[in-house]
């Protein structure tokens, strides 16, 4: 893992987040850019031209961000773009050849009962970037174990595994499997593939309606440090699929950082 990207926003969290994100990459020897990225509305007829202003003030911004923690001999970079968050989120991840994007969970959002805010559940949602979720507040430990929950093992694209490799190795932790068993499965998907076989430690099965619902009910059994899931159209997140904003009420992980891959298939 070389290369980490962090949005900023103005939440309370920012700081300690950053924090944590630095600490993180320091793990992996990694880079970090720590990004800003701004959309302006012109009102018509209006001929004062912001552009330049709003990215001036935010490359400051980022920069006194930065300045107040301890980077701890990391390689920090401060970035603005300006354009639509999800378009320009995925081409700065594929332009800096970015291989985990860590966010805070809410982002812009200041009611205590959210999750994942709007921003936050943007990038998670609508983008096939690895994600890094990290709890408010969250101090830096190493992750001793970790539990990956997924109702289809099943593995068609090349490295979509590499991050949870790369944590794995890094931190050399102990990685248990949760295989949910809903009403629509298959047997081949609880057929492992020899580089999913060769990470796992021990394997659990839940018959559940949902991947969701086994997580919230055996997770806390396993004690990880990390929860590592997978992105799919319809699924784990899919109770929540339609509206950007989870709430802690009905994802209860809200304590351990939550890993999020790619879709598998």
């Amino acid at each position: 893992m070389k290369t980490i990207l962090v949005p900023v926003g103005s939440s309370k969290n920012a700081k300690s987040h950053l924090q944590y994100a630095v600490d993180f990459a320091k793990a992996f020897g990694a880079k970090l850019y720590v990004v800003q990225i701004y959309n302006v509305y012109t009102k018509a007829g209006t001929m004062i031209k912001v552009d330049h202003i709003i990215q001036r003030e935010s490359k400051t911004f980022l920069e006194s961000h930065v300045e107040s923690i301890d980077t701890k001999g990391v390689e920090v970079i401060t970035k603005t773009f300006k354009g639509k968050l999800i378009d320009t989120i995925e081409k700065v991840c594929e332009n800096l050849n970015v291989d985990l994007i860590i966010l805070e969970p809410r982002t812009n959002s200041i009611k205590e009962e959210v999750y994942l805010g709007k921003t936050s559940g943007k990038i998670v949602k609508r983008t096939q970037i690895p994600a890094l979720i990290v709890p408010e507040g969250y101090v830096y430990k190493p992750i001793v174990k970790i539990l990956i929950a997924v109702k289809s093992a099943i593995i068609k694209k090349e490295g979509v595994l590499k991050p949870l490799h790369a944590i794995k190795n890094q931190f050399k932790a102990v990685v248990n499997i949760l295989l949910v068993k809903t009403a629509h499965h298959n047997e081949d998907d609880f057929i492992l593939n020899d580089e999913l076989k060769n990470m796992i430690t021990n394997t659990t099965m839940a018959e559940r309606p949902t991947t969701f619902q086994a997580v919230l009910e055996h997770y806390r059994n396993h004690n990880p440090d990390l929860l590592c899931v997978v992105r799919r159209k319809r699924g784990f997140f899919s109770k929540l699929w339609e509206d950007d904003v989870i709430l802690k009420q009905d994802f209860h992980s809200s304590k351990i950082p939550v890993l999020v891959l790619s879709g598998l298939k």
